[in-house]
């Protein structure tokens, strides 16, 4: 089982590209992390998985499918999730059996608990799976792995061993240790007065203690112990720790049957290793965190779907109904509405490859840009997509140019070190990469940002890697059959636009020339600033703006 993964099929190694910081952070990664968990720790498993981009379709579907499964049977995931809390538990103590310094006693107690940690896991997975009609090739082969152990005579053996062994062992609840105080009353020996079958409590043993340790003028008088040890440290209790090496050896000669019996039965076992269903702990929890979010999503009304998956040299994408999915997280957390989401076809083809995207000012430029790239973020992580419907040739990387915080272009300037991150993702970029530029080149001059924009543009086309290039240059969407005429490349230049409906924000994307000058025109309107306009506020005051 040391090989199994439930992220890559067997014999398949992992060769996904590590998407970078400034990817990470333009598509939202974190904030999404953060919705979904909680928990720091299982934040970063969640991101780990996410950023690290897999493109070949055989891994792709292999973690759709199981997640399919885990997400349309709520009882299974239920039931592993009460086993995760476990298998942590085993993970830790992995690093316990490790301590080469643990006294033997402890050594044995962990592998014990390794072992029952095991069998309980293993009947427990066994249980989730045989109980779900399961279609995964990855669940059904884990189902039939666990299946083989559960039903083995060994396995009864060492369930019914494991069981006898925890119930012996446990009896020992609690340790009385008698310490010995030299003239000066510092602690000089330390022995174990009895092993008791309950924890100690206020009543009983350690009330009376403390009853007498209240009366100051009370002494006890005769007193004998087992195994007088000099006390050689006090401190943080470890493995390697004197004392508690020493009461150990003591534990272990007072149990000496029960020791024994542990040392004989455990090391029928040394083939069994609990510690290879460790592995699974952060890939059930990127499934789980993902499938539960994705439910409450869904059950808002707000579509997320199962992806087909085709070969990355279609280098296509057709997607119904797509949208940004920070937009259906604030309507998980209550802020927005389902039917307020505009949702918009989109596509990549021959045909229209590269995007040189324009409209209004918070008109959802970025919004869809990074809708673009969470889509095959999420489709090429194996879950659901933010989209009603979707045909995906996954990308091997995803590479964008958002506006840079302030303090990394001090030495270089706006305008340079704009330059310098384009010129590092067309250094690393193939044609079978995601560009998304979002208002690149806007922090210097217009002419400045479009001579070097044009270029750009030029270059995508030569690539050939589908882009997204929103915009407000509406300069640079203009002419573009002359751009795919001159330069070779095989797919083409076009320009998209965010709707404007009687001046108002549609949030709807079509294909179609800029439209600058007709969108000012509808504004200037809209807000009485057209020269008419003005001219009749000017000559009647009393005249509305808006006629």
């Amino acid at each position: 089982m040391a090989d199994f993964s439930l992220l890559y099929p067997q014999g398949v190694k992992p060769a996904g590209k590590k998407l970078s910081d400034e990817a990470i952070n333009d598509l939202s990664i974190d904030h999404i992390c953060e919705e979904l968990s909680g928990e720091p720790f299982e934040q970063n498993i969640i991101r780990n998985i996410m950023t690290n981009m897999e493109k070949d379709p055989e891994v792709i579907r292999y973690r759709r499918d199981i997640f399919d499964d885990i997400y349309h049977f709520p009882e299974l995931r239920e039931k592993i999730k009460s086993l995760l809390d476990e298998l942590a538990y085993l993970k830790d103590l992995e690093k316990s059996v490790k301590d080469a310094a643990a006294a033997p006693i402890w050594q044995l107690v962990n592998r014990l608990q390794e072992l029952d940690i095991y069998v309980n896991c293993i009947s427990g997975i066994n249980d989730a799976l045989s109980g779900s009609a399961i279609k995964s090739a990855g669940l059904i082969k884990l189902q039939n792995f666990v299946n083989s152990i559960y039903n083995e005579s060994g396995f009864e053996f060492l369930h019914d061993d494991v069981k006898e062994m925890v119930g012996e062992i446990s009896q020992v609840r609690s340790i009385s240790l008698g310490v010995n105080l030299d003239n000066r009353l510092v602690p000089c020996e330390v022995g174990i007065v009895s092993l008791n079958d309950k924890p100690f409590v206020r009543s009983g043993i350690l009330s009376r203690f403390l009853d007498f340790s209240s009366k100051k003028s009370e002494i006890q008088s005769g007193a004998s112990f087992h195994g007088m040890t000099k006390i050689h440290t006090v401190g943080k209790v470890s493995g390697d720790d004197p004392l508690m090496r020493d009461l150990s050896r003591v534990v272990s000669e007072m149990l000496g049957s029960t020791v024994r019996q542990l040392k004989s039965k455990l090391s029928r076992y040394t083939n069994v290793s609990g510690y290879s269903l460790t592995k699974m702990i952060p890939e059930f929890i990127f499934y789980i965190r993902w499938a539960d979010y994705i439910d409450r999503i869904k059950q808002l009304g707000i579509p997320m779907c199962k992806p087909e998956i085709v070969d990355p040299s279609e280098r296509t994408l057709f997607a119904k109904g797509l949208y940004n999915f920070k937009l259906a997280i604030q309507c998980e957390k209550g802020k927005g509405k389902a039917e307020d989401i505009i949702r918009n076809d989109f596509e990549f083809s021959s045909e229209h490859g590269i995007y040189i995207m324009t409209g209004p000012n918070r008109g959802g430029k970025t919004t869809l840009t990074q809708a673009v790239g969470q889509i095959f973020l999420f489709a090429q992580c194996g879950i659901y997509v933010p989209a009603e419907s979707a045909v995906i040739s996954p990308a091997d990387s995803i590479y964008t140019h958002f506006p840079a915080d302030e303090n990394k272009t001090i030495n270089l300037g706006r305008l340079g070190e704009e330059s310098k991150r384009m010129s590092e993702i067309f250094a690393e970029a193939t044609n079978e990469s995601i560009l998304l530029f979002n208002e690149s080149l806007a922090t210097t001059s217009y002419a400045e940002g479009l001579y070097i924009a044009k270029d750009v543009v030029k270059a995508l086309r030569y690539l050939g890697a589908r882009t997204v290039f929103n915009t407000h240059m509406h300069d640079l969407a203009m002419n573009l059959d002359d751009v795919n005429t001159v330069i070779k490349g095989d797919i083409k230049v076009a320009s998209l636009i965010t709707g404007i409906h009687e001046g108002k924000r549609s949030y709807k994307i079509y294909i179609a020339p800029p439209e600058g000058v007709s969108y000012a025109q509808d504004i200037a309107k809209k807000y009485g600033v057209t020269f008419n306009q003005l001219m009749s506020r000017i000559d009647n005051e009393d005249t509305p703006a808006s006629e």
